[in-house]
């Protein structure tokens, strides 16, 4: 099944893999939809992707103070 990917906006890589695949944190258009912050593998040209998960805003901000609460140390 083929699919379209447009990355909106680069915002950060979080981790580096074996091969130069990345773990990535981007806003990204899938099929012509409305763009979602995304975390998953990319290669090095972006031309390739792993399975990964996608967050609405709303997602992001109750991810992000649900990892603010955690007590990591």
């Amino acid at each position: 099944m083929a699919f379209e990917f447009e990355i909106t906006e680069e915002i950060d890589v979080l981790s580096e893999g074996n091969g130069g695949w990345q773990k990535e944190f981007n806003l990204v258009s899938w099929n012509n939809r409305e763009p979602k912050y995304d975390i998953r593998d990319w290669n090095k040209g972006h031309e390739r992707c792993r399975k990964g998960i996608t967050l609405t805003t709303d997602e992001v901000v109750a991810l992000r103070d649900i990892l603010n609460d955690l007590d990591l140390d």
